[in-house]
């Protein structure tokens, strides 16, 4: 950050000593004016000091602050500009949008367990994954978009997959994607924060986004969560 320029004086030393010669003696009381402690000590205007640091803050009391829609509809839609040129098709791009997401999401369940801790006398760690499951519909999507996702499925066919449903999601509301492009899914990012939230809890999965709109939700979009053999072993051990 670029500091501000010190104070300089208006007047030059020739014409300080010309207003000098023009200003009234020190006797006359009447044109005499206060010098500068004088005059903070009689408005009383505080000394200013530095500005605060954002690494400073309370994590706790910005736990419901809200970051503007429109900005991040443009730093959203930005980064997918910037990562479409640098791909070589839909597969490559929705792979970085997930590598980011995961970024994301690590720092997301960082600041999430801070915060349980810091505020509980006895935080827990959820070690099922359907109570974990819940936290990420419910916890980890206000955290993340402001609102709980809208409904959790589990596959009929495949009992090792999971599915999160959001009907309208925030990332892809301001995003046209273009016709030949039509099977992209910018909810790639989101599937990678939920990849590294159940990462982080011990629960590896692999996490993809896949768009299923509807004549009401045109944005629709699955988050499809294909457990690790290893979730599903250890569930069977903790029953």
């Amino acid at each position: 950050m670029q500091q501000s320029h010190p104070r300089f004086s208006v007047l030059s030393g020739s014409s300080l000593s010309s207003a000098e010669h023009l200003s009234p003696t020190a006797s006359s009381a009447r044109f005499s004016l206060p010098s500068a402690t004088s005059i903070n000590t009689a408005i009383g205007t505080p000394k200013p000091g530095p500005r605060p640091n954002i690494y400073d803050r309370n994590l706790n009391k910005t736990r419901t602050s809200e970051v503007s829609a429109s900005a991040f509809a443009f730093l959203f839609s930005e980064v997918v500009q910037y990562t479409q040129k640098r791909v070589s098709g839909i597969n490559d791009l929705e792979r970085r949008l997930n590598t980011l997401g995961y970024r994301a999401g690590t720092r997301v369940l960082e600041l999430m367990v801070w915060r349980a801790e810091s505020s509980s006398k006895a935080p827990k760690r959820e070690i099922r994954f359907l109570p974990a499951l819940m936290s990420i519909h419910t916890q980890v999507w206000r955290a993340v978009f402001g609102r709980p996702a809208d409904a959790i499925e589990k596959s009929v066919e495949n009992e090792d997959e999971y599915m999160i449903i959001d009907n309208d999601p925030p990332i892809e509301r301001h995003i046209s994607v273009p016709k030949d492009m039509n099977q992209l899914s910018c909810s790639s990012f989101t599937a990678g924060v939920v990849e590294a939230v159940l990462d982080g809890l011990g629960l590896p999965a692999r996490v993809t986004a896949h768009h299923t709109p509807t004549q009401q939700f045109p944005l629709r979009t699955t988050i499809l969560i294909k457990l690790d053999k290893s979730v599903l072993e250890r569930e069977e051990i903790l029953k």
